[in-house]
């Protein structure tokens, strides 16, 4: 079985280091292509074996599952390319939210998923968030979260909760991790602590308090609850915290849909444009 990948940007190339060492995919199982071919050829480079296509229309003729890695606007032209080139047999799984499934679906035969991924899967750990077209049965479920199971939780959800799903598991990962280096500056100018000391205990804090919330059983009150004695320092500063922070989350979640929400307008308007006779008719032929 062959897994290709378009694209090998950040999520792309995540992805296959993902599964190459978690043992789930041998370097020579892989097929990638990008349309800058030095970001494939690096991973080439870094795992001998891997595969590199000369072209999209490759990676989508020889490719068992083949996985979308690219940006939103790019699949209406990048679906019109593979679309003659792919089979009923083959899974293709966008990791793009703002690109539905029944979009997908209307121009692709096979079984079509929407997987939205975590930088976290870097080290076979969080979930991977999936929704699953409507020729995708229930054994298939199974056997293709047997396959991401190496790498990540699989989680189905609901399309229409795509874009909050993602805000707590792809998107969560980058707030906490901004909210943890402002937590170090301070420590840092308060108190002249060394950085990189500084860094080392509060990256294995952020760890410690992600076991007791997975493993530990632990739900977020009960951390407060366990950590914060009334009249403490603690809860002094998680008054101050809740006073300072207010809206400040529901309003991060207002502009992650909105931005959402536009992304995946313009998508439907550039499918509209691809769907008409004259605009396929004139189509440029690219490789990547």
């Amino acid at each position: 079985m062959l897994t290709g990948f378009i694209g090998t940007g950040s999520m792309g190339s995540i992805l296959i280091e993902a599964f190459i060492r978690s043992g789930e995919l041998l370097p020579e199982e892989i097929l990638a292509v990008n349309r800058t071919p030095s970001k494939a050829e690096r991973l080439a480079r870094c795992f001998p074996g891997l595969q590199l296509a000369e072209s999209v229309t490759e990676a989508a003729s020889r490719s068992d599952i083949l996985f979308l890695c690219v940006k939103p606007g790019d699949y209406p032209h990048l679906l019109h390319q593979i679309a003659p080139f792919c089979r009923e047999d083959q899974w293709v799984v966008s990791i793009t939210s703002p690109v539905m499934v029944d979009q997908l679906e209307e121009r692709l035969p096979g079984k079509v998923a929407k997987v939205i991924p975590s930088v976290t899967n870097y080290v076979l750990g969080g979930a991977a968030l999936c929704i699953y077209g409507s020729r995708v049965g229930r054994k298939d479920r199974q056997r293709f979260e047997q396959f991401l199971a190496p790498i990540s939780r699989p989680l189905e959800v609901r399309e229409e909760h795509t874009r909050i799903s993602s805000d707590l598991s792809s998107c969560g990962p980058a707030f906490f991790a901004f909210l943890l280096d402002k937590l170090i500056t301070a420590a840092v100018e308060v108190s002249g602590i060394d950085r990189e000391e500084a860094r080392r205990m509060a990256s294995e804090m952020l760890l410690g308090t992600g076991m007791l919330l997975t493993s530990g059983g632990m739900c977020p009150q009960d951390i407060v609850r366990r950590v914060s004695v009334p009249g403490g320092i603690t809860e002094g500063a998680l008054k101050l915290l809740d006073q300072e922070l207010g809206s400040t989350f529901e309003r991060l979640i207002e502009v992650t849909h909105a931005k959402f929400r536009e992304d995946a307008e313009k998508v439907a308007e550039l499918f509209a444009g691809w769907d008409s006779p004259s605009a396929s008719d004139s189509a440029p032929s690219t490789s990547t």
